[in-house]
């Protein structure tokens, strides 16, 4: 036990004890981490506003037994602009809570927390089509191992009539290949999935307003079928 330095973004928190909080953080070296945050809902609390959800924080820990103790934390961003629209907040609450259900406490996780800084810090620059929650979720089911299939189809690898989605399966299907359960797609959909799975997600391609509504769905069910949850806070978007 002792002091160590790390850096995270705050996923969420919950009260613990009369005057504490458990703040729950993603690190880039230690993954999904727990700790405790002394005296933080008291309103003379030194830690102030600096361990709100979504904010990029470093930190200084006393390691515990079962959770750390923050003693030190500054804010190297905070995400203004984000916090200051209502659409934006939703989104970057969607992202959260996807990192969340995925992350693993204590292994290291440098994908998943670049992908969800990326995705923050594209947020704060003003993106807020569902575009960009599509592609946050297509990367991270890339990051975790289960990336749908959109160029070939996920049963024959075949590359023609790619018209069918199935989230069992794995991702687009031709019609030969047909799976029970599999949902028929839009011309230009699987495309367009495509597109924004391979796009950084500061510089998305141009929105297509009769298919982004439809991609944003597709990448929702596909990203839930294989967390095995749902994912409520695009409920709210809905």
């Amino acid at each position: 036990m002792g002091l160590r330095h790390d850096q995270g973004i705050v996923l969420r928190s919950y009260p613990f004890g009369d005057a504490d909080r458990v703040v729950v953080l993603l690190s880039p070296n230690q993954g999904k981490i727990r700790t405790v945050a002394k005296g933080v809902r008291k309103t003379k609390s030194r830690f102030g506003g600096r361990l709100e959800p979504f904010t990029h924080v470093d930190l200084v820990l006393y390691e515990g037994r079962n959770l750390d103790t923050i003693t030190q934390v500054a804010v190297l961003e905070p995400f203004p602009r984000l916090r200051g629209d209502l659409d934006s907040v939703v989104a970057a609450g969607t992202m959260v809570e996807a990192a969340d259900a995925v992350a693993q406490e204590r292994e290291s996780s440098v994908r998943l927390f670049l992908l969800l800084h990326r995705g923050l810090r594209a947020l704060e620059q003003g993106g807020r089509s569902p575009d960009l929650i599509t592609s946050f979720l297509l990367k991270l089911a890339e990051v975790v191992g289960v990336a749908p299939s959109l160029a070939v189809c996920a049963s024959c690898g075949g590359v023609e009539q790619l018209h069918r989605f199935s989230f069992g399966g794995g991702g687009v299907v031709c019609a030969r290949c047909r799976i029970d359960g599999s949902v028929r797609l839009r011309a230009g959909l699987t495309d367009y999935l495509a597109a924004l799975a391979d796009a950084d997600l500061g510089a998305l391609p141009a929105t297509d307003g009769t298919l982004a509504p439809e991609a944003m769905g597709i990448a929702r069910r596909f990203v839930e079928y294989h967390l095995d949850r749902k994912l409520s806070s695009l409920a709210v978007m809905e």
